[in-house]
């Protein structure tokens, strides 16, 4: 059984004891038991440490930066062992745990890494807004590789981690064995981009479960056939309680997402950085993504060793708790051929969801 599996399957049968199915009326020590109910279904989980990034002069704006070099906590999560090094970076507003099902599964053949970006999770904040920014993402990611002694490595990354990978196997192609593209491209319309920018950059607070589930659930639509285990594992990790709010906020620094919502009034346009990439490349493709378009993807083809899997019923970003997706991401990972022709996947296991409703009917096999 795969872990989104088993984990669901604990949080069904606490719903089912604690409350009959009805979540509404959860009260915030329900949410809390049904957290732990998750986190025992499991002997372990991928362990969370800690290295000081230094934040260089290089890539402070001129006007605004402190003027010389300073140090950020940047927290990263590691499953451990021999197996192949994959580092993960998520999105926007993504966690490491966003990737903690495909550690479960992929381990012991892959040992998956994960990056808090600077201002997400359980790492520090930058000084200035204007330090946020892809290029220190890229640094941020080097020296974690050094902190790690990691010489070459292969790289994921969704949505924003995307953008940090390619220009990143763009700048150190020698430290980058191969890259998987969660649904991410060299370019991404700036029409989407704005889209996602006007409600990133605002702030909320949870008052009572089912209101984080409403929330959080409503910016998870487009991850697929999706369990509530995993929706609410991610959506736990990326918020905290708040004494001062009295209920559960974002974890993030805004300011890091009003510095997106600028920078997104135009196109992502990475394609010379694209064309610098010499490593194998998998894009797993949500088939109804609206930010990675058909026209994108067919410019990609151009690289030499390009891969394809879509996924259907999903949209930007799968959320990669799917037991038959996180298989074929570790073939391809520990595999030395590309795919003579793109693959299809449909998720084999979408339950109703109980906790983070969705109308849609979905297709699995």
């Amino acid at each position: 059984m795969t872990s989104a599996r088993r984990a669901d399957s604990a949080l069904r049968n606490w719903l089912n004891i604690n409350c009959e199915g009805n979540s509404s009326g959860l009260t915030w020590a329900q949410y809390d038991s049904m957290i732990l109910a998750i986190r025992n279904e499991f002997d372990w989980w991928p362990v969370s440490h800690r290295f000081e990034y230094i934040h260089t002069l290089n890539l402070q704006d001129p006007d605004y930066g402190v003027g010389k070099p300073y140090k950020v906590p940047l927290n990263y999560s590691d499953s451990g062992g021999s197996g192949n090094p994959l580092i993960a970076i998520g999105g926007l507003t993504n966690v490491t745990q966003r990737f903690d099902f495909l550690a479960l599964d992929a381990y012991p053949d892959v040992r998956v890494i994960a990056l808090d970006l600077s201002g997400r999770g359980h790492s520090g904040w930058m000084v200035e807004t204007s330090d946020y920014h892809v290029d220190a993402y890229v640094e941020q990611l080097k020296q974690l590789m050094d902190h790690l002694e990691l010489d070459s490595c292969s790289l994921l990354g969704s949505s924003l981690g995307g953008s940090t990978v390619i220009s990143f196997a763009a700048r150190y192609p020698q430290r980058v064995q191969k890259i998987i593209l969660n649904d991410s491209a060299p370019h991404i319309p700036a029409e989407r981009r704005a889209r996602r920018a006007r409600v990133v950059g605002r702030h909320y607070v949870f008052r009572n479960p089912a209101e984080m589930f409403r929330r959080t659930g409503a910016s998870a639509k487009h991850v697929g056939p999706t369990p509530d285990a995993v929706l609410l594992h991610s959506s736990h990790h990326k918020t905290r309680w708040s004494d001062i709010e009295n209920g559960r906020v974002y974890r993030h620094d805004l300011r890091s997402m009003l510095a997106y919502r600028e920078e997104a009034k135009h196109s992502l346009d990475l394609w010379d950085q694209w064309n610098a990439v010499q490593c194998p490349v998998l894009l797993l493709h949500g088939i109804e993504s609206d930010a990675t378009t058909d026209e994108t993807i067919n410019r990609m083809r151009t690289h030499k060793n390009f891969s394809v899997i879509h996924i259907h019923e999903s949209g930007h970003t799968p959320s990669l708790g799917d037991g038959e997706l996180t298989a074929a991401i570790s073939n391809w990972l520990l595999g030395c051929e590309s795919f003579e022709d793109d693959q299809f996947c449909f998720v084999s296991y979408c339950p109703k969801r109980v906790l983070f409703p969705d109308e849609r009917q979905f297709d699995c096999t």
